[in-house]
């Protein structure tokens, strides 16, 4: 059976690409839709349907754009009401797609209109399930996302619910089906997930936490024991997914502005545009434009993007390696944020050519930390967890989504050491401390890899929370 994978590593996301004789469809599209284009007519085939799972959170879907620009049926299951023309399929309706056909299983639980969509081959011989944020590889789909849109669906409703879709819908169905899940690990829509991206349903039946026998108690017990928060800007992925959005050329149209340092200057002012800069952490710290926040496009982008930029309107000026520009403006705009007004054109160092004010931020080795700064306050900018399972002696723990409810704990009468895991956070932190008028500390490059390969670390610098 021919359904491809296209995974884009930086969402952990899973789209899928069904073909046969002629006719294509695509599940659970990304933002930008050419390469779903491109793929179908390099092998001479038309899109017939767009099938979505569910409303997803953590992006912007391209099923909008994909179908007014090839005319495709855009596909949801049962209860889905959006604001736009769809087909609300019917549990166990079949869709043909060539000699291939899509069979549609309601499977509720992450969300009430989540579905899972059987692959039948020509022989109609079942090949495969695309489970969407139903069925993860090592995890299932967190119930607790729905509730900040609708505040009746509860985290513990949608559980049970999941129990039933589970237990009733998918545990019966034969092992030897492929399980296509719309994410992989580093996704926050579970908390267990593999860094596989496929596997057989027989095989996640023996592995799968989620899917042990286990009474409909436990079983929610379990999938709601150890949610973190999900994401600022998930809500609001949501409502554009529900809602509909500005075309992707629209959107890409008004941010492809380059502007020279002094129309760049103006234009923040102007419209009190933040200045977003996404190079690496090591060369923004050498030179940048005062008031930046620095979130570079080498990391973990789109989910820090979303936790520190509250705003999803906000309107937004890049700075960004030369040639960068368009890929940055697509990657905000997967998860919604279309406010690009503009960009620096030749980057930094052109402002830089202009003879414009820049700041720095400093920044020690590990073994600057060791022997000039290890009497100085260290703040530890990582998770909680990440804290709580090691961390140096003396540290306090601030982490980098609470930083702005918690800046009195940034001292500005004494100087302070801050850091992260590797670097690519307390860069974060640093430009943000940096915008509110701190001056006074400086930054671990190698964060916490680093610093515990210190003479410190080796003599009982380092300590798991359960032994203090």
């Amino acid at each position: 059976m021919q359904v491809e994978q296209i995974y884009t590593g930086c969402l952990a996301h899973a789209a899928y690409y069904l073909e046969n004789n002629g006719e294509a469809a695509i599940f659970d599209p990304l933002r930008e839709v050419q390469p779903y284009i491109d793929r179908a007519i390099a092998s001479n085939a038309k899109i017939k349907y767009v099938f979505l799972t569910h409303f997803h959170a953590d992006f912007v879907s391209g099923h909008l754009d994909l179908a007014k620009k090839t005319g495709a049926q855009i596909v949801y299951g049962p209860t889905a009401k959006p604001a736009y023309e769809i087909i609300s399929a019917e549990d166990n309706q079949i869709f043909k797609v060539g000699d291939y056909s899509v069979k549609v299983i309601h499977t509720p639980g992450h969300t009430m209109e989540s579905t899972t969509y059987m692959l039948i081959d020509e022989n109609q011989k079942e090949y495969g399930l695309i489970t969407g944020d139903t069925l993860f590889i090592g995890d299932v789909g967190r119930p607790d996302l729905a509730q900040h849109v609708i505040a009746d669906l509860t985290e513990e409703k949608l559980a049970r619910h999941l129990y039933k879709s589970l237990t009733n819908k998918i545990l019966p169905l034969s092992d030897d089906l492929i399980v296509y899940p719309n994410h992989g690990a580093g996704s926050a829509c579970g908390k267990n997930m593999s860094k596989e991206t496929t596997d057989t349903l027989g095989n996640q039946k023996k592995v799968n936490y989620a899917l042990q026998p286990m009474s409909e108690d436990e079983f929610v017990k379990q999938i709601l024991t150890g949610l973190t928060a999900p994401p600022q800007y998930f809500p609001q992925n949501v409502l554009m997914n529900i809602k509909g959005y500005e075309s992707l050329d629209t959107v890409m149209s008004k941010g492809q502005s380059p502007l020279s340092p002094l129309a760049f200057e103006l234009l923040a002012n102007e419209h009190n545009a933040l200045v977003l800069d996404t190079r690496d952490a090591e060369v923004f710290a050498r030179g940048f434009i005062p008031n930046s926040i620095n979130i570079g496009l080498n990391g973990s982008f789109a989910p820090w993007i979303g936790e520190m930029i509250p705003d999803i309107k906000q309107e937004i000026l890049l700075v960004t390696d030369p040639g960068h520009e368009e890929e940055t403006m697509i990657r905000l705009s997967r998860i919604g944020y279309d406010g690009t007004i503009g960009y620096l054109e030749g980057g930094f160092e052109a402002w830089k050519s202009a003879g414009k004010e820049f700041d720095v931020v400093n920044r020690i080795s590990e073994d600057d930390f060791e022997q000039k700064f290890s009497e100085q306050l260290l703040i530890d900018v990582r998770k909680k967890s990440e804290f709580d399972s090691e961390h140096i002696i003396g540290a306090i723990n601030v982490p980098l989504n609470q930083i702005n409810q918690n800046l009195s704990q940034f001292p500005k009468d004494k100087p302070f050491v801050i850091h992260c895991a590797g670097g690519y956070r307390s860069m974060i932190a640093a430009s943000i401390l940096k915008q509110r008028g701190w001056d006074n500390f400086v930054d671990v490059n190698t964060g916490f890899v680093g610093l515990a390969k210190t003479k410190l670390a080796k003599s009982e610098f380092v300590c798991p929370t359960t032994m203090l």
